[in-house]
């Protein structure tokens, strides 16, 4: 399994090798954007450990290519960076991480997120496909298809959408979305604040089907089949 660690910082990159490595990842390593990008087009890593601020590219403007790129739309990616700022995490989760850790970070918390990106992202599904409305998701391709055109998902939003559906009308709290999805057991103020972020690009993504999304006020979130 190999994880790509993008830092200017090469103490940073070889402290996050150490602690991966430990756990029986195979690590490789990155000190500006552009260099992040031939690695993941000739490496194809299974997940990105990204820092913000790169020279020559950003951390946001490679998420950004990322997220444009069929081949790379849906590869997690972990945020990891000094900008702790609220304002910082949302903008990060808007342009397509799927997680967000602030330094100084305990390597402990690394390992345990990045194996939950790994696990949700890799969690077999079986071949069932489902209808409803306009609404079609196949969950073994990971694919989802509004009015018979394709809509590209991270797997962040596509295991949001999965859950909801899943969930079959009832009421999913901001705290079990996290768990469900993120693999967080407690959620912080901003950490529920990442699951609002993903349920808005998700709506958006879905365009005239976002209306199934229901949002019940102060609680969380369910899916309405019949909206």
């Amino acid at each position: 399994m190999k994880v790509l660690v993008v830092d200017d910082e090469k103490d940073i990159t070889a402290l996050v090798a150490y602690h991966l490595e430990r756990e029986g990842f195979h690590v490789l390593q990155a000190h500006d954007g552009l260099q992040a990008l031939e690695l993941i087009k000739r490496e194809r890593p299974s997940l990105l450990v990204l820092d913000l601020m790169l020279p020559h590219l950003s951390g946001l403007d490679l998420c950004r290519r990322l997220r444009k790129e069929p081949d790379t739309a849906r590869l997690p990616i972990l945020m990891l960076t000094a900008k702790a700022e609220e304002a910082d995490k949302v903008l990060g989760l808007e342009l397509g991480g799927d997680d967000y850790l602030t330094k100084p970070f305990g390597p402990r918390e690394l390992v345990a997120r990045v194996k939950a990106l790994i696990r949700r992202s890799e969690e077999p599904t079986g071949e069932e496909i489902m209808k409803t409305g306009g609404l079609e998701i196949d969950l073994g391709r990971y694919t989802v298809a509004v009015r018979k055109q394709v809509v590209e998902l991270t797997p962040k939003e596509f295991d949001l959408l999965k859950a909801l559906v899943l969930a079959k009308g009832r009421v999913l709290t901001r705290d079990y979305l996290l768990d469900r999805v993120w693999g967080y057991e407690r959620a912080s103020e901003i950490e529920s604040r990442t699951v609002d972020v993903h349920v808005r690009r998700l709506r958006e993504k879905l365009g005239s089907e976002a209306k199934r999304i229901v949002t019940v006020k102060s609680v969380g979130y369910r899916f309405d089949q019949d909206a």
